[in-house]
């Protein structure tokens, strides 16, 4: 059944990432790499995004099928990630890193393209196949409860590349399974101002304020990533072979979360919606100032994920194919996506390397270090509280709501 094998596909493309992404930064600062070299390697998924823009639609679109697109790329994706598992000094890391965003970030947009070319009712059908992502991104948690011990060190966290590197494996294999998906006859035809129309959008003041709006909120969802694992083994006390359990829950959050989001644009509204959406985040991070001795609320809190993506992020995008015209849509949703993937996600691999390494104090013991995490999560919960004003205050869509469930 096609709808099974590209759920199939989405499972495998988003456990690659779930793999190493909440250790990714723990595992830089165990090397020992300083807050400039963690803040560059985070970069490299803003250099991809860029990068793929041009690669992927440009390129890639007009001279290659889309499912041997995704095998190569999953193949050199693969054996960066090794690199990253087994290079320890930082310039060898960060270029293996950089290969595997290179190929790892376009290869998302192309999973979407070979998705969408397949299912007979796309807008119907696409949100159950994207869920396999996140179920993939869920499940790829596990193995660590018995790869790692509680109190891991970087030669037991390097395993986090190893993992992700054989789901690569296993992806690149299986995309040769896929329905064949041509090079797009259409790439040539696509219109070249269409990312100058988009771009002129952002002077309706409303679109303008989404988009300053998008960026606040990228950082700070980014920032999470960063900071989240450390926090809980470091500091919460969770052990390390089962932080990435705890962090999944936002996942599971998440699936319950898209399933409801329809009916709740439709009852409160597109910007009732997002603001909702940023709360989350504040709470969350304010939860994690002043509740780090409560395991219990830290673990509960956890369920704040799937509204901080859902009611936020996915309302966007879905805003985004309301909102604007359709010849631009294509372009438009690329520039937010390039917003939340690329530019948010860099600002933040500098911003918050920089506050914790500004944060860090003296430890309870003689000669050791600690983090002030109370001090460093009020950062992300004030901006966070920013981004809501600037929404509450300013944000004035044309239409209140989406017409319908389905068009939500």
């Amino acid at each position: 059944m096609i709808q099974t094998r590209l759920f199939l596909m989405m499972l495998l493309q988003l456990a690659i990432w779930g793999a190493y992404m909440p250790k990714l930064f723990p595992y830089m600062g165990q090397l020992g790499f300083e807050a400039w070299q963690q803040s560059l390697v985070g970069s490299a998924w803003g250099i991809a995004s860029i990068l793929g823009i041009f690669f992927s639609n440009q390129f890639a679109d007009r001279n290659f099928s889309a499912e041997r697109f995704l095998a190569v790329s999953n193949v050199i994706g693969g054996v960066a990630l090794l690199g990253c598992a087994y290079f320890t000094d930082f310039w060898s890391f960060f270029w293996c890193y950089l290969a595997f965003s290179l190929v790892y970030v376009p290869s998302m947009s192309v999973s979407n393209a070979i998705a969408f070319a397949n299912l007979r009712d796309p807008a119907a059908q696409f949100g159950t196949i994207r869920m396999g992502g996140t179920i993939g991104w869920i499940m790829v948690s596990w193995p660590f409860v018995f790869l790692l011990s509680a109190d891991a060190g970087p030669e037991q966290v390097r395993l986090i590349f190893v993992v992700a590197a054989i789901v690569s494996f296993a992806f690149a294999a299986y995309s040769l399974t896929l329905p064949h998906t041509p090079p797009r006859r259409d790439a040539a035809d696509s219109d070249p101002l269409a990312w100058r129309k988009a771009i002129k959008l952002l002077g309706i003041p409303s679109i303008a304020i989404l988009f300053v709006v998008t960026f606040i909120d990228s950082v700070v969802h980014n920032g999470y990533f960063v900071m989240a694992d450390g926090y809980l083994t470091n500091r919460v006390g969770i052990d390390a072979n089962l932080s990435m359990i705890v962090l999944s829950i936002g996942q599971v959050a998440e699936i319950v979360t898209m399933f409801i989001l329809g009916a709740v644009l439709i009852r409160i509204g597109w910007k009732a919606t997002m603001i909702i959406g940023i709360l989350g985040h504040a709470a969350r991070f304010l939860v994690f100032a002043f509740f780090p001795d409560s395991v219990p609320t830290i673990i509960t809190v956890q369920l704040l994920h799937g509204v901080c993506y859902a009611f936020f992020f996915a309302t966007v995008y879905i805003f985004v194919d309301a909102a604007f015209p359709k010849d631009v849509r294509s372009s438009a949703q690329g520039l937010f996506n390039l917003l939340i993937l690329g530019i948010g996600n860099v600002a933040a691999s500098f911003l918050f390397p920089a506050l914790m390494a500004q944060f860090t104090i003296g430890g309870t013991e003689p000669g050791t270090t600690a983090i002030d995490y109370q001090k460093l999560f009020m950062v992300p919960a004030g901006m966070a509280l920013v981004a809501v004003l600037l929404l509450a205050l300013f944000f004035r869509p044309a239409e209140r709501a989406p017409a319908s469930v389905a068009a939500a």
